[in-house]
């Protein structure tokens, strides 16, 4: 069953008169997302060293964040993170509380990059952004503590496929090896006929509507170069770093992230699956909202604290 906590949110919400999705400029939907997160202070750590810098992009600099245990010194273990949002939505501060709550947890320092936002700047301007980003931490890993042999990489929903996608793109590069993959809840291709997308188009935070003006902003599925954005497509998916996939179990989104996490392991690359089976998609960052989360986040953190042990 749907967590009780999560069912009440949903239920406000539809209780909330709204225009159509399609009437709605982007601009509009950040805002609202930006101030919703903050409306939700959970109480997350604050005993962290944290600042914000520039890192590369595909077309210039852009801005991240870095997240590091207090008092930290010498390099160690770090996470190159994407936050989600379908490409159109999110930034460094609607993630703050979660990040804050990972690295904590983990001890892990952890890189947000603040990639480009569609339809500003389409496919594959994130894409170009993620890949720029991560080859930045690898070349500048003394300067922001990262052990240049324990670099993670990972995210939610989008920031999930620009992980996974990452991965694939960095394979062959001997200079930037990545040791981990985190996908929470990530999307494999701009379009998938699954049951879950099928049984969970409405009504759970995710729903068919949100992917689809999501997907028209992107502009992925009618670029060339789609299949750049599609892991789930790709030919070879052996060679890749460990994989934690993790999945919810009222989100449409579950299961592809299932079946990546098959097809890492039939072609050779260890990845583990895990299903909150009561939660929704973003569940993440809603720790303000349902208690469960909290243990939920220090679960996966122990996860990743062990993969880059």
């Amino acid at each position: 069953m749907l967590d009780k906590a999560f069912r009440a949110m949903l239920d406000a919400a539809a209780a909330i008169e709204m225009p159509p999705l399609s009437q709605l400029p982007a601009e509009m939907i950040r805002a609202g997302y930006v101030a919703q997160r903050a409306g939700l202070d959970a109480g997350a750590p604050k005993d962290l060293d944290v600042r914000d810098l520039k890192v590369d992009g595909g077309a210039g600099a852009v801005k991240a964040r870095l997240y590091a245990p207090k008092g930290a010194t010498g390099s160690g273990p770090g996470l190159i993170y994407f936050h989600g949002g379908g490409f159109v939505i999110g930034d460094l501060d609607t993630h703050d509380d979660f990040l804050r709550r990972l690295c904590k947890a983990s001890g892990v320092r952890v890189l947000a990059v603040d990639y480009r936002l569609a339809p500003e700047h389409p496919f594959p301007a994130a894409h170009d952004d993620a890949l720029a980003a991560t080859r930045w931490a690898f070349d500048h890993a003394a300067e922001i503590g990262f052990d240049s042999a324990r670099i993670a990489i990972g995210g939610d929903s989008a920031g999930g496929n620009l992980a996974a996608c990452i991965s694939l793109e960095l394979r062959g590069d001997p200079k930037r090896k990545l040791a981990f993959q985190l996908l929470l809840y990530p999307a494999t291709a701009m379009n998938q006929d699954t049951p879950s997308r099928r049984a969970l188009a409405t009504g759970y935070v995710l729903t068919a509507e949100v992917m689809d003006w999501f997907g028209e902003h992107y502009g992925a599925g009618a670029h060339p170069d789609a299949k750049r954005a599609e892991p789930v497509h790709a030919a070879d998916l052996s060679g890749l770093p460990t994989a934690l996939v993790v999945t919810a179990g009222f989100d449409p989104l579950k299961d592809e992230g299932k079946a990546y996490a098959a097809a890492l392991n039939a072609a050779g690359t260890t990845a583990a699956h895990i299903e909150y089976p009561t939660f929704v998609h973003d569940f993440y960052t809603l720790s303000a909202i349902c208690p469960g989360v909290v243990p939920a986040i220090e679960e996966t953190a122990a996860s990743l604290k062990a993969a880059l042990a």
